[in-house]
């Protein structure tokens, strides 16, 4: 029999991959305490991610075969070499397949982000003069996840919204494209590749009930989706001018730590 649904408290910024597993043993402890009948669910969203400012490095910036794109040294800006930059607002669409037990909610969760990009600033040059990066990206992540619903823990509901806070872990595979890098003279480019990593999750909303099976989920949402790597490759530099012919490298990896706040809007249709 579906109960009335959902739940979402206010958005406190997690930091630690350890406080999604803390979030889900919790929830496996309070499930053996509670409400034995349960009920299935199918949950789909939209949601946009502002990612946090990050830089891409190398994996190991003192290697000469194959050769470091950034290498070991200091920038014009005082930093190690990089590209330091964003990766913009992110647009996602998510699919969750659930389980409500009456307190915890298990969650088999997929989230698809078609197109971002990442535009930056190498700092090789002086900080005023051209060197401007960028590249596009996608990413699929699967997580299996836990929401807690406050209300049965007497927590306030707050009107006809009902608090919850939750957390996932999981696996997120990153697709980055070719990576262009812009000087006053010439263009690098870097080859695009895949990597599939360590991806968490913590979140913290409200659910409104808009009917005996239908729900509406508000949710902020931080999200690890771990590592962006370009892989080892051929490479090219190339003189705008027509100066000098192409330059042929065969390029290290680099990476670059993809994290993320966000909002989350979903119907939750339990069965």
């Amino acid at each position: 029999m579906a109960r009335s649904l959902p739940k979402i408290p206010p958005g406190r910024q997690a930091r630690l991959p350890q406080f999604a597993t803390m979030v889900l043993a919790a929830g496996l402890c309070l499930a053996s305490d509670f409400a034995v009948a349960g009920d299935y669910y199918l949950r789909g969203g939209i949601g946009l991610d502002r990612p946090e400012t990050t830089a891409f490095t190398d994996t190991d910036c003192s290697t000469t075969t194959p050769a470091a794109l950034y290498g070991c040294g200091t920038g014009g800006d005082g930093a190690p070499y990089r590209s330091a930059g964003d990766f913009g607002t992110m647009p996602s669409v998510e699919l969750g397949l659930g389980y409500e037990t009456g307190v915890v909610r298990f969650e088999v969760l997929v989230e698809y982000r078609p197109d971002f990009s990442f535009d930056g600033r190498a700092n090789f040059l002086a900080p005023e003069r051209r060197q401007e990066v960028s590249a596009d990206l996608s990413s699929l992540s699967g997580m299996i996840a836990g929401f807690v619903d406050l209300d049965a823990l007497g927590v306030p509901e707050f009107g006809p919204f009902v608090p919850f806070i939750g957390a996932g872990i999981g696996a997120a595979h990153t697709r980055i494209g070719q990576t262009t890098m812009t000087f006053p003279a010439t263009t690098t480019t870097v080859p695009g590749g895949s990597h599939t990593g360590l991806a968490w999750m913590a979140t913290a909303g409200v659910a409104l009930a808009l009917s005996e099976r239908v729900s509406l989920d508000l949710a902020w949402r931080y999200t690890d989706l771990g590592e962006v790597r370009t892989p080892r490759g051929p490479g090219r530099v190339v003189w705008r001018d027509g100066s000098r012919a192409p330059l042929p490298l065969d390029l290290a990896p680099t990476k670059a730590r993809l994290k993320s706040h966000g909002v989350r809007l979903s119907l939750r249709y339990a069965f």
